[in-house]
């Protein structure tokens, strides 16, 4: 059986590398995939303490699976918006949306 603290450490390394491409990266495609990344963290530490503190029961698995539906969604929103700007303005680059200001 593999301990709990595995997980969290996976789930741990996740959740940083997504912070760190979302501080790093310039482009708002790898910028929603480092978002994805922190909420998959999220996910498996639902599960997780889930399957080991309350065996029991399925709170975790299903505020994993809502989650799983949300970032689904807000996914399939922030990927129109990219492709609005790049209609707009030829680039999704995170330097270069000063220019759809006013």
């Amino acid at each position: 059986m593999i301990h709990m603290e595995y997980y969290l450490i996976v789930s741990a390394i996740m959740f940083f590398a997504g912070i760190y491409g979302f501080f790093t990266r310039r482009t708002t495609l790898t910028i929603l995939i480092s978002i994805e990344l922190i909420l998959n963290a999220t996910d498996i530490n639902f599960a997780v303490f889930n399957r080991f503190l309350f065996p029991g029961s399925m709170e975790g698995y299903f505020f994993a699976l809502f989650s799983i539906a949300i970032s689904a969604a807000e996914t399939a929103v922030a990927i129109a918006i990219m492709i609005n700007i790049y209609r707009n303005i030829r680039s999704i680059e995170v330097n270069k949306l000063d220019e759809m200001k006013w």
